[in-house]
């Protein structure tokens, strides 16, 4: 099987490379950079190598580096962002910061004619995000792209089909981003593209049932996409072994414990065990603000729920989660930076009463994740469910969790929800709920003077939920949803609408 690597350097964006290499039938795994030799990069017998992005500064000592060797192996080199400044260090160039501030967001290209932008108008709009800058190319390296404040926004040997660019190709701010990989995955290393997700669902059923041989599963089961998803794959590698736990923990949207059970008992039988633990959440969320401390606090009640199901149980060898990717690279796993912990990632306590901990999705993104549901056969009504927060409305609420808080916004919610379903904009927006702020303000309800909550409505659109544009929904879908909201949630006075893309946002407010 054809395959690429992505030598992975710290980036936020790293996963996702992988994935837009996936999307184009090739194979694609990563590896960190401090993981694997030059000589095992050639014994495996990968077609092409992309270095990824990352935070560092390649003039750091500290900062990570490689072989050089790797430049001689006669593979074919991708460098993106950091990775691009990392391919012009180890070939002999020179990386600068910049004299001014870097480049950050959408930003117009200029490309010389090249089979590596074959397809690309001589100008395009791109994605930067860069504070130091290729200031001389490497011997036998030429310049092939420039932006106004980059002088070298691209670079190739094409003796050793080396290649780097400053900016994102694998974001879908880039325009010609995905035409710029399959480029390099085909013009120049010549992959045939052949890899499909019913190759990736056979290998995984393939892999767990090897794994998790003879054990008894207990699965995270919330009812979301991620889940569902990861129910059926586990259910085709261990059958009857595999138990499926939904814990309401009374941070759930309105009617969504129901339409759990509803949805899931058919499936799953006497296997689904639901578990209403709402007291002892509120309890362990009381006077807590922290973010941080919400998702950690959420996590470790999670797996002590599922720990105590368990004994019921008997003795149950492993725990499953629907973990992805954004779930993963957000928490801080690897050399990436915290975003944000994820309850099911970096909220995990350091002590867990299992043998084994399986995330059989931590690979894939969202769409991804759908696509494999698809292939397996889910319903599509699971498939395409709105995706929904495993720390549910404690992260979309900002301040302090109360029995209080949760009525008014689990009401905001569903009416905003409501709107758009009745309404069905084109497009209809990838994700979209309400938010109660801890802003209070100033307002006029029946003919007096009031002083009550802010609710934020967020709709977003994306394909991966590693970036993510604000959706431009229509006036009077906001106007209803707002009217409505202020009339029918009391204790409401003003709505707003969040319109920060991510980044530099996060889906989620919290």
């Amino acid at each position: 099987m054809e395959k690429i690597l992505v030598l992975d350097f710290g980036g936020q964006y790293n996963q996702l490379i992988a994935r837009r290499v996936r999307d184009l039938h090739v194979f694609a795994e990563i590896k960190a950079y401090n993981r694997i030799s030059t000589e095992q990069i050639l014994k495996a017998g990968y077609r092409g190598i992309i270095f990824t992005g990352g935070p560092n500064s390649v003039y750091d000592p500290a900062s990570p580096h490689y072989d050089p060797a790797v430049l001689d192996l006669g593979i074919p080199i991708l460098g993106i962002c950091y990775g691009d400044q990392l391919l012009a260090w180890m070939a002999g160039g020179e990386v600068s910061p910049a004299a001014r501030a870097g480049e950050y967001g959408k930003t117009e290209l200029t490309v010389k004619a090249h089979p590596l932008f074959r397809g690309l108008p001589a100008k395009s709009v791109c994605w930067m995000s860069h504070r130091d800058f290729i200031s001389r190319t490497p011997p036998g390296f030429s310049t092939l792209a420039v932006t106004d404040r980059c002088p070298c926004a691209a670079m190739g040997d094409d003796g050793r089909r080396l290649y780097g660019v400053q900016f994102h190709p694998e974001v879908t701010h880039t325009e010609y981003g995905g035409v710029i990989l399959r480029n390099f995955l085909f013009a120049i290393c010549g992959c045939a593209g052949n890899w499909s997700m019913e190759h990736y669902a056979e290998r995984a059923v393939e892999k767990l049932r090897a794994q998790l041989s003879g054990k008894t599963v207990l699965l995270a089961l919330s009812g979301g996409v991620d889940s569902s998803v990861a129910a059926l794959l586990l259910h085709r590698a261990v059958g009857d072994r595999l138990r499926c736990v939904f814990v309401d923990h009374g941070l759930l949207r309105k009617g969504e414990a129901a339409l759990v059970e509803r949805t899931f008992r058919p499936l799953f039988g006497d296997k689904l065990i639901c578990v209403d633990a709402s007291a002892r959440f509120l309890s362990a969320l009381a006077g807590v603000t922290e973010p941080e401390q919400k998702r950690k606090i959420i996590g470790e009640a999670f797996i002590r729920v599922f720990e105590a199901e368990a004994k019921k149980l008997g003795h149950v060898n492993v725990l499953a989660q629907g973990t992805i990717y954004p779930d993963v690279i957000e928490s801080g796993k690897g050399d990436s930076a915290v975003i944000k912990s994820h309850h099911n990632v970096g909220g995990l306590p350091a002590v867990i009463d299992f043998d084994e901990l399986v995330e059989p999705l931590r690979e894939l993104f969202k769409d991804e994740v759908r696509r494999l549901g698809e292939t397996l056969g889910l319903p599509r009504e699971l498939v395409w469910r709105q995706p929904f927060p495993g720390p549910g409305l404690a992260v979309r609420i900002l301040g302090e969790v109360t029995e209080e808080r949760l009525a008014r916004l689990r009401e905001a919610d569903a009416i905003f929800r409501e709107e758009l379903a009745a309404a069905r904009p084109d497009p209809m927006p990838d994700q979209y709920f309400a938010v109660l702020t801890n802003a209070r303000s100033v307002g006029v309800q029946g003919d007096g003077r009031s002083y009550g909550d802010t609710v934020a409505l967020r709709a977003v659109s994306t394909d991966d939920f590693m970036t993510a544009a604000w959706a431009r929904l229509p006036y009077e879908v906001l106007e209803r949803a707002s009217s409505r909201i202020t009339n029918e949630v009391p204790g409401v006075c003003r709505v707003v609408y969040d319109i920060s893309s991510k980044p530099p946002a996060t889906v989620e407010w919290e």
